[in-house]
């Protein structure tokens, strides 16, 4: 550690009293001690004066905030423990328990990542309000999300998916009766068809295979977010069929609540070990039609389980014929923070690794189906 770093440390072990005789050098750096102090400033007591948002108690609105700021300056490990402070030593538990308090609070992404650090320990009332307002963050990301795939090649390609050749074999028979169920005859009981709708046959009879892998680690969870809503836009595709397992040492397939990305959301447990090889042992076995498979991993790349065997997995897969994307990032801001080793030696194997966001992933993922 050089000399500057482990003055910052004390810096911020010392406080905000101390800035005079050791300024911090940047603005991170001072996001970290505002974050630091606003927890354990409580230590000073009273006849202290300290800056506070309004004068009747802690402003929920900032202690959410807060949450979201702790989580992205601080690793997984320190993060945990401050949260853990700010519940069990300083009593900040107005979000679990106050559902008036939590529905005060404006939904955005940060509460959501609040709501589902935090949802082990909600209850009742507090925890239906959370789910709300997680349906209502998912809608939003949902829409903003499908926006940007209808924009991409990937959309293009969907779009292009319907078909001019008008046979019986190419008849989409379930867009067609929703599209004319406007036409139903009452009187005779019939549906009277005014417009017949065909799906192209290369993509009916040929879907990609999407298979995604999910690491449940607390730092992957603005990934984890966008994720399971893009495995919920995935799903609709006509010309994908995909799956959704999230892990942590265990593996839990998604798939049938897939299209549902609160469920999933409200699914996911946080935390706790990393078993990477075991996550795409299941992806592997799960491959039916290997040259028409993308496997996408979404994972810092920790691997708390063994790396030959992750290693000798991913080189099956690869060696079958499918693709291997590992995103560790896939977010709007696609800032990762990854074990560089692992990635490096995935890439040597031939996997695709990198952060993107949604638009950019679709648009690898039509790069690669239009090979």
């Amino acid at each position: 550690m050089t000399h500057g770093a482990a003055l910052n440390r004390w810096r911020l072990v010392l406080g905000r009293s101390a800035e005079a005789s050791i300024p911090l050098p940047d603005g991170r750096l001072a996001r970290m001690d505002a974050a630091l102090d606003f927890l354990y400033g409580r230590e000073a007591g009273p006849d202290v004066h300290r800056d506070r948002e309004g004068g009747q108690g802690e402003s929920q609105v900032v202690i959410a905030r807060w949450l979201s700021e702790v989580r992205e300056l601080f690793p997984r490990e320190t993060a945990e423990i401050l949260q853990r402070h700010a519940l069990d030593r300083y009593q900040l538990t107005a979000l679990l328990t106050d559902r008036e308090v939590l529905e005060k609070i404006e939904p955005d992404e940060a509460l959501l990542e609040t709501i589902l650090s935090l949802k082990g320990m909600m209850k009742g009332p507090v925890l239906d309000a959370a789910r709300r307002i997680v349906a209502r963050v998912v809608a939003e990301l949902t829409a903003k999300m499908q926006s940007e795939l209808r924009r991409s090649a990937l959309g293009k390609l969907d779009r292009g998916s319907r078909s001019a050749v008008r046979t019986l074999r190419n008849l989409d028979v379930k867009r067609t009766i929703r599209k004319n169920l406007v036409h139903y005859d009452l009187e005779n009981r019939r549906l009277v068809p005014q417009q017949l709708y065909f799906s192209g046959r290369v993509q009916r009879h040929n879907p990609w295979h999407v298979v995604i892998a999910v690491d449940e680690s607390g730092s992957m969870l603005p990934s984890i977010i966008h994720t399971a809503v893009m495995a919920g836009i995935f799903a609709k595709l006509p010309m994908l069929t995909t799956r959704l397992v999230i892990f942590d040492t265990a593996v839990v397939d998604l798939t049938d609540r897939m299209d549902d990305p609160v469920e999933t959301l409200m699914s996911v447990q946080l935390g706790g070990g990393t078993d990477i090889a075991k996550a795409m042992a299941y992806c592997r076995e799960r491959i039916t039609v290997p040259r028409q498979t993308m496997v996408v991993l979404v994972s810092d790349l920790c691997e708390g389980g063994s790396r030959p065997d992750l290693y000798r997995t991913c080189r099956d897969i690869l060696e079958g014929g499918s693709r291997l994307i590992a995103l560790t990032a896939l977010n709007e801001q696609a800032a990762p923070d990854y074990d560089r080793a692992t990635a490096q030696t995935l890439a040597d194997l031939g996997a695709h690794v990198g952060a993107m966001t949604p638009e950019r992933l679709a648009d690898f993922m039509a790069g690669i189906m239009k090979e």
